[in-house]
């Protein structure tokens, strides 16, 4: 099985040795005509960005999903601060990831690759550069490859962070592997079985913590990632999987939850770390999700309760961005796309800030002019 890059020095030659359901596309106005090739928005940060992707075994455990695989093999997509400028932009997905994709989420009517020329920011195993960096762990939403949240991983990775995209195999439509194995959505069979959401999260809160395991290890001997500060981030399913893994790895320092019913419980007692629930409507007090107004009382530490109106399940990840690609209209919720990823990456990016680099946030204190569609709960945002 072919080496991959070598990630400085000491991430060296890995080699594979909420749920809520997708938002299916709007059928409800005659379908737009497909725009060409999506673009992701460039990162805004000070720093090129690189990626590279990383295929590790966890032997210690059998795969939750697939009953003839006695390991846990799992894709890891690291994006990360390089001084490389030019080179190749890696690919958003591969042809046949696209297709499975764009079948599984009821998408017709456009090319099956059409995702797979996605154009992307980040140059495909460029070089890192840096030290001792903040590390983020994404989780994307069930169904969905992590590379759904490409936007926002450029954005962060620009900002002088590393962030290590799980792709939960299994979970998602597609999931490729060095040898030629495409995996499929397993866990697409039982998604409707009692319990099956705090099944989830908890094998990705061992996932979390198998790559972190890998990550930091002594025994790579990188300086690249900073073993202190490390939070992580998630949509939907992988929002709440925050919360699981926050719960079961102290490593963890910080968490946000984009737009996830969350399943892991808090103890009676409280959960201390730095944690923000960032989502739509649907998460207003007396909204129709009730989970985050139960786990706001159980977060004793630093936290926010962000609502942003006009957004959709989908609006923190890159669907929005994808929509003309797709032919897709009306859009996710009513926020442009651009706007989505906008506010996503602007509040994302503040807390990480404020919480692994010490960096001061006014902007996470209160209502900004600058951000209207921003309401903090439940302070100033109410049932919609």
């Amino acid at each position: 099985m072919r080496q991959i890059l070598a990630i400085a020095a000491g991430l060296a030659v890995l080699t594979a040795s909420a749920c809520s359901a997708p938002t299916p596309p709007r059928s409800a106005a005659p379908p737009a005509a497909p725009t060409g090739p999506a673009t992701l928005p460039a990162p805004t940060g000070a720093h090129p960005v690189g990626t590279t992707a990383l295929y590790l075994k966890d032997t210690s455990r059998p795969d939750p999903w697939n009953l003839d695989a006695d390991a846990r093999e799992l894709k890891v997509t690291l994006w990360y601060p390089t001084k490389r400028r030019d080179g190749q932009r890696a690919p958003y997905m591969t042809p046949k990831e696209s297709e499975l994709t764009l079948k599984g989420s009821g998408v017709a009517g456009v090319p099956y690759d059409t995702l797979s020329r996605t154009r992307t920011n980040a140059i495909k195993d460029a070089k890192p550069a840096g030290r001792k960096l903040p590390l983020v762990v994404l989780s994307p939403g069930f169904t969905k490859p992590v590379s759904t949240l490409t936007s926002l991983a450029e954005e962060l990775a620009g900002r002088g962070y590393v962030v290590a995209g799980i792709d939960h195999t299994y979970e998602s439509y597609a999931t490729t592997f060095p040898d030629g194995r495409v995996t499929e959505c397993l866990a697409c069979d039982g998604d409707t079985d009692p319990g099956f959401g705090t099944g989830v999260v908890q094998g990705r809160a061992a996932d979390v913590s198998f790559v972190l395991d890998r990550l930091t290890s002594k025994r790579n001997g990188s300086d690249l990632i900073d073993r202190s500060r490390i939070a992580m981030a998630g949509q939907s399913i992988g929002g709440a999987a925050a919360v699981a893994a926050m719960l079961k790895d102290p490593r963890i320092r910080a968490g946000i939850d984009m737009d996830g019913t969350t399943y892991a419980r808090i103890p009676k007692s409280g959960f201390s770390r730095p944690f923000m629930f960032m989502g739509s409507p649907q998460h207003v007090p007396g909204g129709h999700d009730n989970s985050w107004n139960r786990d706001w009382k159980l977060l004793t530490g630093w936290k926010r309760w962000l609502v942003l109106s006009g957004a959709d399940h989908q609006s923190f990840t890159d669907g929005p961005l994808l929509a003309g690609a797709l032919g897709i209209k009306p859009a996710y919720g009513t926020l442009p796309a651009a706007r989505s990823a906008e506010l996503t990456r602007t509040y994302v990016t503040a807390f990480l800030d404020h919480h692994l680099k010490s960096q001061w946030q006014p902007l996470l204190n209160k209502p900004s002019s600058r951000y209207p569609e921003v309401a903090f709960c439940p302070a100033t945002c109410g049932r919609s």
